[in-house]
């Protein structure tokens, strides 16, 4: 399979990146960074610069055709409200649209569980953002391509143990990048998982048995 992912060099996407090659995937990689290449390409995909901002959907379709799936896990990261609507939102609808113009069916997006941080002070910031997810997510759906909206739990670094709990809707938890890398990675592979909006927590189901369920 030849995944284009877009958020290669975060912490997500580079687990992602390691788990795709290791069973002889071919992975692209986006980044808008220079510095961020060699972080793409040490973790085995081959590093392509594009900016989710300035890139046209002409643009990114040239770059998404021939792939795959493409997998969307970028984000502005606290930037900024504006950059957060460009990235996180527009970002996603151009990506949704270059795909559709490329031929790329498969697209899968990690998006953000609707629990997050509900018990925690809560910023205008934060708020903006919770909002633009939700529209992409929204946007995605309406499109006919064979999309999979993920959505993790607060993220850990810590190790994970590639076990979950996964479903259309589940109790608020945390869960390891580690895990979500290894679920997008088995979910990627099967086709059966498409047009649903999974909730996702670390839990005691193997991923490959968690996905299986899922499928069915």
């Amino acid at each position: 399979m030849k995944v284009f992912q877009i958020g290669a060099a975060g912490g997500v996407g580079r687990r992602l990146t390691e788990l795709l090659t290791a069973r002889g995937d071919e992975v692209t990689g986006m980044h808008r960074s220079p510095a961020q290449a060699d972080t793409v390409r040490a973790a085995g995909a081959t590093p392509v610069v594009g900016d989710l901002i300035e890139d046209s959907v002409e643009e990114l379709a040239a770059k998404l055709a021939g792939h795959d799936a493409v997998v969307f896990s970028a984000g502005a990261h606290g930037t900024g409200m504006d950059k957060t609507t460009l990235i996180d939102g527009r970002g996603l609808e151009k990506t949704a649209d270059a795909a559709e113009r490329a031929g790329v069916r498969r697209v899968v997006l990690v998006s953000v569980f609707p629990d997050a941080l509900r018990d925690g002070k809560r910023s205008e910031g934060f708020e903006h953002y919770m909002k633009v997810k939700k529209s992409a997510d929204v946007y995605l759906a309406r499109t006919g391509l064979d999309w999979l909206i993920v959505r993790p739990g607060t993220l850990l670094d810590t190790p994970g143990a590639s076990r979950v709990t996964a479903g259309p809707a589940i109790e608020y938890g945390d869960v390891h990048r580690d895990d979500v890398a290894a679920f997008i990675d088995a979910a990627l592979h099967e086709p059966a998982l498409n047009r649903v909006i999974v909730e996702l927590t670390s839990g005691d189901t193997p991923v490959a048995d968690a996905v299986a369920q899922l499928a069915t």
